[in-house]
């Protein structure tokens, strides 16, 4: 191994050449060869050093005090272990080193100073600690203390909250046995006291995985699941965040950074599993409130199956099916007018029903698809009873939850033998929860053109003579919408009407006149929307609908409702009106060769043409659209799917196509509701949402129009639209969002560049289609002023100046004030730039002298100013070089033209050109100054 001196003076070398790595590994080889105790302390002395250095503050600590060990008196070591104590955040041991130092060395500067400086900050910490561990312990006594004011309870659980919220708090909370404390106020059986103390629970779990694996144990699992059980739907969603909040961070979820030091926890996956299993116990439970029913099914569908396909980890969802399957099941086929149901909200069943959908796409074979498909088809199998039509209502209810969810596992239950004529054979049945349920199936099953046909066949006369002989309304809109969904079996194609001409918009008059019926409760009244929602893609109803604009305000207060199950009807309606649907290019060609083999053409409705579509959208925003799209975007339910969503984004895009609409848009709280549209959701969807904020963002306030942090978020997605696959258009209003957004503040323009937009607006600046090298221009003009691009262009071994140079020579004028205003910024700014703009092509004299020829005055003030920024370089011989040019000639005729309040500013930058070349000497006055 070798001599230990020798490694310690080969140690002592490499670390003097600042080779620090290759010193450890020597004092470390030392150390093991080593036998005397005294040698021993000074290599650990020094391996501490080189610690110190590589910031290893623990590993510097520890081999410091094995150097202690052997000399208490060693003053480098002592030294050595104070700086790294408080790197490491123990200050007071750290003053104790430092004391005993400066006892040592009373004289030694480094030492008091240290002293000085510990001391004072240990201070600072006691107050900060003391007043904050008095704070925590006065709140929980004025929260527990029953006959204390109301106003002052409320500030104190409000502080309480607060505090959590951050690190240090949330870490005196814990320590100052605050959960504990916090159980007691959840026993008062309070709502204001458990809401309380259920978000600081939130507070102090989140990003901290210790306390999180501390908070389940304390609490328990069991005792979570029954706060969120309660029938308050403010407790409940509070819980369920305090359940995202522990899945968060036992997962790492939750990616922000808490301390320097990371916490050591044991593996978190038996709690993960005790949870899920708890959630799914609490799906099927009857002890369970509606509002915790739908919170355990949001937590289920947010956690369980993958957000990202690439992972490939997907045993939760096995786990999920094998264990909770049935009982989600069970919450599908719930018939609320029956008796001995689970407690359900209007939400439930459609929430069960997305969470049915995410478990069966998450699934990635076709044993497993399989395997879905059979336990349903024996859950169904079992509950079908002739004897006991409560049993069979209920498994006709769950195909009609499952056709909501994964749509071909319940078209191929639908298509089992006897399913279909139980339904029709239901709909006759003298029962009205029989003929409402039976009703509702048979429109759920039809949404597949092929079962739409088998049911004209069979159950247009049926639904048609439930409409006209049952007097409940519940039943007779039920069947209306069955009769609106069959109507409009041929989407928007003019040539498929199912029905005779004029019938559905009588039936979308009807709908339209329960929609506005208040006697008639939000649940029915919310059919009358679904019914809507299949007729307007006949573009008469469109029109009907949009004239109606008591029925548009009556739709839009419902999307604001507490029922969520109806966003997605009316986001249907919406892209129906606004024609934002997906629409399949045409080509002429293929139509008549289509007609020659005499296969079928869809064919346009004459009012789905431009300006009708126009008027449409105008009296969607008079009556009030963007708010509703606003409420509906913030809904946090699972409810709002990826697909919804996307019809949202579609929805906004089409609003925003007039620039005259924008404004209307933004002051109704549009640009704020797209944010979080162009961040989630399908890939389609986010496109289409960050072209509705480009639109917004080009011609807007970013103040007004993104209010307060906000603005910041909409750069990201601005600069998405920018990639190669999206199309011209969405480059160019991306880049003009950009343009005047890098054109209000420096911290955007840093924003922009932290978000790696330069390259792809560069590569613009650089296209054949000439608007958008005129919007990519215009950009950089805006942006040039930020430090970070001036970098870029000093760079050598790229053209960036070479063709901004040139996009000066251009003839398009909006190009060229672009292009020379950013020229002009450039060489102001940095000086080099000046001689660098000669040297990368031979045709910078001949486009300056054009700029400063030129009729437009803002071209030609641009030009002069360059001119200016050149003789103001330091380079005295490329100064020398332009004043013998034609240049001078130039310069004299503008500065000696009369004052002109249009040409003024281009005349007085000739002037200042002409006053500095003389300040440099290289020209003279003919006559001396009085």
């Amino acid at each position: 191994m070798g001599d230990p001196v020798q490694l310690k003076d080969e140690g002592n070398k490499y670390f003097q050449a600042g080779e620090i790595d290759k010193a450890i590994e020597c004092y470390t080889n030392a150390i093991k060869v080593c036998k005397d105790k005294k040698i021993l302390a000074v290599i650990h002395r020094n391996r501490s050093a080189c610690y110190l250095k590589k910031e290893n503050y623990a590993n510097a600590a520890a081999d410091a005090t094995k150097a202690i060990d052997v000399d208490a008196a060693d003053l480098k070591a002592l030294y050595r272990r104070c700086q790294a104590l408080e790197k490491l955040g123990k200050l007071d041991m750290a003053f104790k080193d430092v004391q005993r130092c400066a006892t040592l060395e009373p004289k030694n500067k480094t030492f008091l100073e240290t002293l000085r400086r510990l001391g004072a900050e240990i201070q600072t910490k006691l107050k900060t600690t003391f007043s904050t561990d008095s704070r925590v312990q006065n709140m929980f006594e004025i929260l527990l203390d029953e006959e204390m004011e109301k106003d002052k309870r409320e500030k104190a659980a409000n502080n309480l909250i607060v505090l959590s919220r951050e690190d240090a708090g949330a870490e005196r909370i814990f320590q100052n046995n605050g959960v504990p404390l916090l159980l007691n106020m959840i026993e008062t059986g309070k709502p204001e006291m458990i809401l309380a103390a259920v978000r600081t629970l939130s507070g102090m779990c989140t990003g901290h995985k210790a306390r999180a694996m501390a908070i389940i144990n304390m609490v328990g699992v069991d005792k979570m699941c029954s706060i969120m059980a309660v029938d308050n739907e403010e407790i409940a969603l509070a819980t369920c965040n305090l359940f995202q909040c522990i899945n968060d961070s036992l997962t790492g979820g939750d990616t922000r950074e808490y301390g320097k030091e990371a916490a050591l926890v044991l593996d978190p996956t038996k709690e993960l599993k005790t949870i899920l299993l708890s959630l799914l116990e609490m799906v099927a439970s009857n002890k369970v409130s509606g509002h915790g029913r739908d919170q355990a099914l949001n937590l289920l569908s947010k956690n369980v199956p993958r957000q990202n396909r690439k992972e490939k980890d997907y045993s939760r969802t096995l786990f999920t099916i094998d264990h909770g399957l049935k009982k989600i099941l069970k919450v599908c086929g719930q018939v609320p007018e029956l008796p001995d149901q689970l407690p359900l909200t209007d939400n439930t069943q459609l929430i069960a029903s997305v969470l049915l959908s995410k478990l069966y796409d998450d699934l990635t074979c076709d044993p497993e698809r399989d395997n879905f498909r059979d336990v349903c088809d024996e859950y169904i199998k079992s509950k079908i009873d002739p004897n006991n039509m409560d049993k069979t209502i209920h498994a006709i209810n769950t195909i009609s939850g499952l056709l909501q969810g994964p749509f071909d596992v319940g078209n191929a239950l639908v298509g089992r033998q006897g399913i279909m004529e139980m339904m029709v054979a239901l709909c006759g049945s003298e029962r009205e929860v029989d003929q409402m349920v039976a009703v509702e199936a048979l429109i759920h099953s039809s949404s597949k053109m092929s079962r739409a046909s088998f049911i004209i066949t069979n159950g247009v006369s049926l639904l048609k003579d439930i409409y006209k002989k049952t007097k409940n309304e519940k039943i007779k809109i039920r069947s209306l919408v069955g009769l609106c969904k069959l109507g409009s079996a041929g989407g928007d194609d003019y040539s498929m009407r199912q029905f005779a001409e004029g019938s559905t918009e009588k039936l979308a008059k009807q709908c339209r006149k329960w929609l506005c019926n208040p006697q008639i409760d939000t649940k029915t009244r919310k059919w009358a929307i679904e019914g809507l929602a299949y007729l307007t893609n006949d573009a008469d109803v469109k029109d009907d609908f949009v004239e109606d604009e008591p029925a548009m305000k009556a739709m839009f207060e419902l999307a604001k409702s507490k029922d969520k199950t109806i966003l997605y009807a009316v986001a249907c309606i919406l892209v129906n009106c606004t024609n934002s649907y997906e629409k399949k290019e045409i080509i002429p060609e293929l139509v008549q060769l289509a007609k020659f083999s005499k296969q079928h053409v869809p064919e346009q409705h004459p009012k789905d043409k431009k300006d009708f579509i126009e008027k449409r959208v105008k009296r969607l925003l008079k009556a009030g659209v963007t708010s509703a799209l606003a409420v509906m975007v913030k809904a946090d339910s699972s409810i709002l799917t990826d697909q919804t969503k996307e019809m949202l984004a579609r929805v906004f895009l089409s609003l925003s196509e007039d620039p005259k609409d924008r404004g209307v848009i933004v002051a109704h709280g549009g640009g704020k509701a797209l944010i979080p549209l162009a961040m989630e959701g399908t890939e389609a969807g986010k496109v289409k949402a960050s072209h509705a904020l480009a639109k917004i963002a080009a011609i807007s306030n970013p103040e007004i129009a993104f209010p307060g942090e906000r603005v910041y978020e909409v750069v990201r997605p601005l600069v998405n639209l920018l990639h190669t696959d999206r199309d011209g258009m969405q480059n160019y209003e991306a880049l003009k969002g950009l343009t005047n957004f890098a054109g209000f503040s420096e911290k955007l323009r840093v924003k922009i560049v932290k978000e790696k937009a330069l390259p792809d607006i560069e590569n613009y600046m650089f296209e054949e289609h000439d608007q958008i090298r005129q919007a990519a221009t215009e950009c950089m003009c805006n942006l040039v002023s930020c430090k970070e691009v001036q970098d870029r262009y000093l760079e050598d071994g790229n053209d960036r100046l070479k063709l901004l140079v040139l996009l000066c020579g251009e003839d398009d004028d909006s190009l060229q004030i672009a292009a020379a205003g950013a020229l002009a910024v450039i060489t102001s700014a940095q000086k080099k730039l000046c001689t660098k703009m000669t040297v990368v092509t031979t045709q910078w004299l001949e486009i300056l002298q054009r700029l400063c020829l030129h009729i437009n005055p803002m071209i030609q003030h641009r030009g002069l100013v360059i001119v200016y920024n050149i003789l103001n370089s330091d380079d005295n011989e490329l100064a020398k070089k332009l004043i013998e040019s034609e240049m001078l000639e130039i310069l004299s005729v503008i500065g000696k033209a009369e004052d002109n309040p249009k040409r003024q500013e281009p005349i007085d930058a000739a002037r200042a050109c002409l006053v500095r070349a003389m300040d440099l000497g290289l020209i003279k006055p003919f006559t001396s100054p009085s």
